[in-house]
């Protein structure tokens, strides 16, 4: 992996069952740096691709450091995945990322690359799509907001970031929504 001991990031290694993930999940409630889970499931590779989903929710865009560190320090290409929503929410956000990535591109000098891809699902079903699709993106890793709260549904079916982590086949990345709980790593 590329974590350092300079990285303000947690690594969580786990099976790939459910209950397991979902413990972690649990424990990272309060975490104030990034996570990221590593089951046995799946494969790590050198970051060359990052796949970042972009849903309507305002929270999205604290993906913009995270990617952008990530990117810098690695060389990867950062791929938006901008929910497919009637809305303009999730373009809001994607733009706001987009204008963070090209303010530290330009300030940095570094060649940080991007592109934006409308999902074919909408913000509410974008976790799993992106958990889904591999082979379409061929990232090295997936970053995910956490819920917030846990609803009814998320509690007797499992949060999405979960069913995420259980899909994909490469390492996932978490960062917690709250501003009182969150901190940069850059």
């Amino acid at each position: 992996m590329i974590w350092d001991k300079n990285d303000d990031i947690r690594l969580i290694e786990c099976t790939n069952i459910a209950r397991t993930i979902q413990r972690h999940l649990n424990e990272c409630r309060e975490e104030r740096r990034p996570y990221v889970f590593v089951t046995n499931t799946m494969t790590i590779k050198p970051l060359r691709r990052l796949l970042v989903p972009v849903s309507m929710l305002e929270e999205e865009t604290y993906k913009a450091e995270i990617c952008t560190y990530l990117a810098r320090k690695t060389g990867a290409h950062i791929i938006l995945l901008q929910a497919n929503d009637y809305g303009s929410h999730a373009k809001q956000n994607v733009n706001r990322i987009v204008t963070h990535i090209n303010a530290i591109r330009e300030k940095s000098k570094e060649n940080i690359t991007y592109e934006v891809v409308i999902a074919k699902k909408d913000s509410f079903k974008l976790t799993i799509e992106a958990s889904e699709r591999q082979r379409d993106f061929q990232h090295d890793l997936l970053i995910l907001t956490a819920s917030r709260d846990y609803g009814l549904d998320d509690i007797l079916f499992g949060p999405p970031e979960r069913k995420a982590i259980q899909r994909s086949l490469v390492p996932v990345m978490l960062i917690n929504p709250r501003d009182d709980l969150f901190s940069l790593c850059d």
